[in-house]
């Protein structure tokens, strides 16, 4: 299965561009141009990854990031970070995202970044599979 990829960011041009590099790398991605979109995206979908610009319009990446964790809270959020939000990308990392890089970004850096937090989602939702079936034992036995 391909990774599902919501990628966020308010500069069409490198969002066309990300979007690309990460299509040839056959991620399924879709992606929007604001954290309010993002959000209304999360809400009717279910996404592996979120690759989140921290300077947005409206609502910023790090209040994007705080609904997103309420609303999927098993989804892994990338921070993108210019030189001016790297304070920003840090509190990021104190709210729960996977990592951050700076952009512009190493798209293979970004790749290896991307493999590895959907292989911390699929871990914890197999824990949570397994959980849920002990208990579904135990509570038979009672």
């Amino acid at each position: 299965m391909r990774p599902r990829l919501l990628l966020v960011d308010d500069e069409e041009m490198y969002l066309e561009y990300l979007s690309k590099r990460l299509i040839n790398h056959h991620f399924d991605v879709t992606k929007c141009l604001s954290g309010e979109e993002a959000l209304e995206k999360i809400r009717d979908r279910d996404f592996d990854v979120v690759i989140l610009d921290v300077l947005l319009p409206g609502i910023d990446g790090v209040e994007t990031l705080r609904e997103i964790n309420k609303l999927q809270p098993l989804t892994e959020v990338i921070m993108l970070t210019g030189h001016a939000s790297l304070e920003s990308g840090l509190e990021g990392m104190k709210l729960g995202a996977f990592d951050y890089l700076r952009k512009p970004c190493d798209t293979e850096e970004l790749i290896t970044m991307i493999n590895r937090a959907y292989e911390r989602k699929a871990e914890r939702q197999e824990r949570i599979r397994l959980t849920s079936e002990r208990y579904d034992i135990e509570s038979k036995r009672d």
